[in-house]
């Protein structure tokens, strides 16, 4: 695989699908592949591809939700010249571009009803028709498709052809989430660490403070793998001080104290809605020491501040509202140290 094709990862989970690609890769058969964004979907895509035996014919890859849709059925079928406003000259669909190879559907629950019908027919004749014209075109394409919806509900509520669903699932390749990926976020942190280190030519890879590491595994990682990679790769390009261990990371790049309001809309009477819905109030079912909590919380607030702050315990006591030798104080007792 290429560089930025790798797939790292240790957890039982993650190798499961790993595993499962692979066995599914010489397969002339269509395959699904589930899962939340930012989960390496396109990944297993191109592992489906490059172990086949269609390795040397081309991966096609086509985002059904970046094109609108009144385009997408000529995206993917093509066109004869004049087949509508604007066609001045016939165009080759995808299907035909990814004849012998494999064509990736990204984003495959968008499809709209024609375009779902001419899929099917696509699926189960191996004949494409381009809009214009009556002579269908046979093609020889493997089919993957991938989605983060729920295409069986869809099916039943009738959003989604349950016909061609039957045929899109011969294998259906589900990608579990970070958050699950046992041990998997301290590795793949490491990974885009010490990458990125290098690009910015760092002379050594100093790790993570234990604060940063603590946080980097509470994260719920909403964005998976994408997300973890731009966190890190963010944080290490702002510390640019490769001698001690990197002692800050920010998960949202658009918090800052002079964020924009919202600006009101027309006919809202002057109130705008918030521009992130409030997060939601956390359970503590959990906790049965109020006393260890509060200092445990306490500890990773401070801890955040002084990574943040580079250890200048004046700018940190600064940003919490404490004195100097406050700050002090709760470092000492918590038995802060800036290693």
């Amino acid at each position: 695989m290429e560089r930025e094709g790798q797939f790292v990862g240790q957890s039982g989970a993650f190798l499961d699908a790993v595993e499962r690609t692979s066995r599914a890769a010489p397969m002339h058969r269509p395959v699904l592949v589930i899962g939340e964004r930012g989960t390496g979907k396109e990944l297993i895509a191109e592992r489906l591809h490059r172990l086949s035996t269609r390795w040397g014919e081309p991966l096609v890859t086509v985002n059904c939700a970046a094109l609108p849709e009144t385009l997408i059925e000529a995206e993917l079928f093509g066109h004869e010249a004049g087949a509508f406003t604007g066609a001045t000259k016939a165009r080759v669909g995808r299907f035909e571009e990814a004849d012998k190879g494999t064509l990736f559907l990204d984003e495959l629950g968008t499809l709209s009803m024609g375009a779902q019908e001419r899929l099917l027919r696509a699926v189960e004749y191996g004949e494409v028709t381009r809009i214009g014209s009556s002579r269908p075109i046979r093609v020889d394409v493997r089919i993957v498709g991938a989605t983060n919806e729920d295409l069986p509900a869809r099916a039943t509520a009738g959003t989604f052809r349950a016909d061609l669903l039957d045929r899109l699932s011969f294998e259906v390749i589900t990608l579990p989430p970070l958050r699950v990926r046992e041990g998997d976020i301290a590795v793949l942190a490491d990974y885009f660490g010490r990458r990125m280190a290098a690009e910015l030519r760092w002379e050594a890879w100093p790790g993570y403070a234990p604060h940063v590491q603590r946080e980097l595994e509470e994260y719920r990682w909403p964005g998976n793998v994408r997300e973890l990679r731009n966190v890190v790769e963010r944080a290490i390009y702002r510390w640019d001080n490769w001698e001690e261990p990197v002692g800050h990371v920010q998960f949202d790049p658009f918090s800052s104290p002079w964020k924009p309001m919202a600006t009101p809309k027309s006919g809202d009477n002057g109130t705008a809605a918030p521009a992130l819905a409030p997060a939601p109030e956390p359970t503590h079912e959990s906790v049965h020491d109020l006393r260890a909590a509060v200092e445990a919380y306490e500890r990773r607030i401070l801890a955040h501040h002084l990574g943040a702050n580079r250890w200048n315990q004046r700018q940190t006591a600064k940003a919490l509202s404490l004195s100097y030798d406050q700050l002090r104080h709760c470092i000492k007792k918590h038995g802060l140290t800036e290693g």
